[in-house]
């Protein structure tokens, strides 16, 4: 028996951020924008739309000062961008007036961290409390992300305890969210449960949660049940099923947002968004990009209960 559901969630939509850095091929920046606007006007609330880092790393997120310059984002609509480190903070900071939010991130596991940032846990612990501790002094909300949160590729099963005094140490810094990645889809239902009721009587009320999983061996939305059965009310996810973890061989791509929104509407659940909009996104998307896209609803299509019998 399925328990007690929320009536609402909250979701943030990182394809532009997440799913784009996975594509092959530059995107050109206007149809990045393009984009945007168009996820922006789909009753999202929340987008993460570029990143800071170097672009010799990440030659596809180059762009990341004209795309902020560029988007038209409704007021209503918080904006985030994704700093690595006290250099991108620095160089974020000189657009400071397109953006509310600053993602970071770290893994819990020190084989993943290591591959994915160069350096131990508590090392990006460190430099991540300075990032935190700046960008509150500038006014912007913080939210922390935990990769391998649920396991990692390198190491296995990574600790319950271990996750959460990190996520301790971030929230002590000033982080107002603490996000928890299933970075290769490795996490199952049973667990994603148990992990949050343990991680909000750990943590308590005073932070938000967010759950954020991949849908490598396709069980993220069952994973997104659990977690709402526990009580987690804050999801990440990336339309038309874009994005993965460039580190590990293998892993795929976040849950599509309008599998996610479809999912949870028809359970009652409301998340704020029109699924026809979103789905004209994702249609864009996939004329950008010129390939078929993980979307299961684009695919077949909202579920219309005057046809169904």
């Amino acid at each position: 028996m399925i328990g007690r559901l929320p009536e609402a969630v909250r979701i943030r939509e990182v394809g532009p951020r997440d799913g784009f850095q996975n594509e092959p091929e530059v995107i050109p920046t206007d149809q990045k924008v393009r984009l945007i606007n168009l996820l922006a006007r789909t009753g999202l609330r929340r987008l993460e739309v570029t990143s800071f880092v170097r672009p010799d790393v990440i030659p596809q997120l180059a762009d990341a000062a004209q795309v902020l310059r560029y988007i038209v984002v409704p007021p209503e609509v918080d904006v985030s961008v994704l700093i690595p480190n006290e250099r991108g903070l620095d160089n974020a900071l000189h657009l400071r007036e397109h953006f509310n939010e600053i993602n970071c991130f770290l893994s819990a596991s020190e084989t993943h961290n290591l591959h994915n940032v160069n350096r131990s846990v508590e090392d990006s612990l460190v430099g991540l409390e300075h990032v935190i501790g700046r960008a509150r002094t500038e006014g912007l909300r913080v939210e922390a992300v935990i990769s391998t949160a649920f396991g990692c590729p390198y190491e296995g099963a990574v600790a319950v305890e271990r996750v959460l005094a990190i996520a301790r140490r971030l929230i002590e810094a000033g982080a107002a969210e603490i996000g928890f990645g299933d970075t290769t889809g490795m996490a199952n239902p049973v667990q994603v449960g148990g992990f949050f009721q343990v991680a909000r009587e750990t943590l308590g009320s005073g932070v938000e949660l967010t759950a954020h999983f991949h849908n490598t061996r396709g069980q993220g939305l069952a994973n997104v049940l659990a977690a709402l059965q526990a009580g987690c009310t804050s999801f990440e996810s990336s339309f038309g099923e874009l994005g993965g973890c460039p580190v590990p061989p293998g892993a795929t791509g976040n849950i599509a947002t309008e599998d996610l929104v479809s999912m949870l509407e028809e359970m009652g659940v409301r998340t704020g968004v029109n699924l026809t909009f979103l789905l004209d996104a994702v249609a864009a998307m996939r004329g950008v990009l010129g390939r078929q896209l993980g979307s299961h609803t684009l695919t077949a299509g909202p579920v219309d209960w005057h046809r169904t019998r």
